[in-house]
């Protein structure tokens, strides 16, 4: 189980960012980022799974992502599938790919529209109820309350999961400012913690090192309040030096002109470095991570692993496989020093190294954030494209 890996000392590494993965793959749509190709087309989901599994990842978490019933229908999103077929096939395919290794499942669920509509603890604590049914009767090894910008619906999450006596981790898309409503990241973890969550630590918004920095302070505030838990963190696979508490999603580049900011899978071996210096055991990725970019976090600490993941078959560790290449100045990069050295161009002229982020400063209680389940009306989207000039 994962806390029998943790409490022995093992490194457990997390997968990726299936939406976004598999939006560029085509068979998710960005905006409601919903997880149906679970159901709908299995294949391409198996697939990302077991490269995943390849690359050295040894968490399978389910494709349930945004997959409760009021986000399946928000702003007009029709769907063939309920959120419980989806959630069930997810299940299916997460576990048949795990059990092609060493790996664990975990279910997830995550934020809901109906939160941000100021709806009440038992009726949201009632969605996670309605997955959590599904998770239970597929039996899942553990339990993840993922990308919650709220801690006050984390713990809600958190109280519901932990019913079924299965260890629960909590992941929240916060930064060193804390959640969307000031709450500090060392106050954020205590909360979590202490509602039942044996792992905390974070997920999505920010870069690899903002969010280990963002998981030292969570540690720091769990020790001083004299409690215990792990440490997890699945950040973005982006450089966002210029975020507000917000994170990516206020970059104007958000969500399909990031490719800019993508990490190398040198930058991961130093996320995956730093993460393990700072204590975190539970180390995997969250949108814009690719299977290559797991597998540099799995060679980074296979030293502390004991072996290599199977997909460093087909890698030279730090560039080793360059040596076979024709052209000399290829051959001369296959060396650590260059790689660990290098300040990768953009190619862009004329463009910033940095972008200004849409500051709208609206939260949960805003009249703007309240949810519908009709889509979005044409005057609707006038009133946002005339604020958006305004800022």
């Amino acid at each position: 189980g994962i806390l029998e890996r943790l409490n022995a000392g093992e490194i457990v590494i997390g997968d990726g960012g299936f939406v976004f993965a598999l939006e560029k793959r085509g068979y998710v749509k960005a905006g409601p980022w919903t997880p149906e190709a679970a159901a709908e087309y299995p294949e391409a989901v198996r697939q990302l799974h077991r490269e995943f599994l390849r690359a050295g990842a040894n968490i399978m978490q389910t494709f349930t992502f945004y997959a409760s019933d009021d986000k399946l229908e928000n702003r007009g999103n029709k769907l063939s599938y309920t959120g419980a077929q989806i959630n069930e096939a997810a299940c299916d395919l997460a576990r048949e790919v795990a059990n092609e290794g060493d790996a664990l499942v975990a279910g997830g669920v995550s934020q809901t529209p109906s939160y941000l509509s100021c709806k009440s603890g038992t009726e949201v604590k009632a969605i996670f109820k309605k997955q959590l049914d599904v998770f239970t009767k597929k039996n899942v090894d553990f339990l993840i309350a993922e990308y919650f910008e709220h801690v006050e619906e984390a713990v809600w999450a958190v109280e519901v999961l932990k019913e079924t006596g299965k260890p629960v981790a909590a992941s929240l898309c916060i930064g060193p400012e804390g959640d969307m409503h000031g709450v500090s990241p060392g106050e954020c973890a205590v909360r979590l913690v202490k509602a039942g969550a044996q792992i905390v630590g974070v997920n999505c918004h920010f870069d690899p090192l903002t969010c280990v920095k963002t998981v030292k302070m969570m540690k720091e505030g769990v020790e001083k309040a004299g409690l215990k838990a792990h440490y997890m963190v699945q950040p973005l696979a982006f450089h966002t030096p210029d975020c507000n508490c917000q994170g990516f999603i206020d970059l104007p580049e958000f969500p399909f002109g990031l490719e800019p900011r993508i990490l190398t899978r040198w930058d991961m071996h130093k996320y995956a470095r730093e993460a393990y210096n700072a204590g975190i055991r539970f180390i995997g990725g969250c949108c814009g991570f690719e299977p290559y970019h797991i597998r540099a976090v799995a060679e980074e600490l296979a030293p502390e692993r004991g072996f290599l993941p199977a997909a460093s078959e087909k890698h030279g560790v730090w560039g080793a496989g360059l040596e076979m290449h024709t052209k000399p100045w290829v051959r001369a990069r296959a060396r650590r020093d260059y790689w660990e050295s290098l300040k990768p161009a953009s190619g862009r002229p004329l463009c910033a190294s940095l972008s200004s982020p849409d500051s709208w400063g609206v939260t949960r209680g805003d009249a703007e954030l309240m949810q519908q389940k009709e889509a979005t009306s044409k005057d609707q989207l006038k009133q946002l494209f005339d604020r958006s000039k305004t800022h």
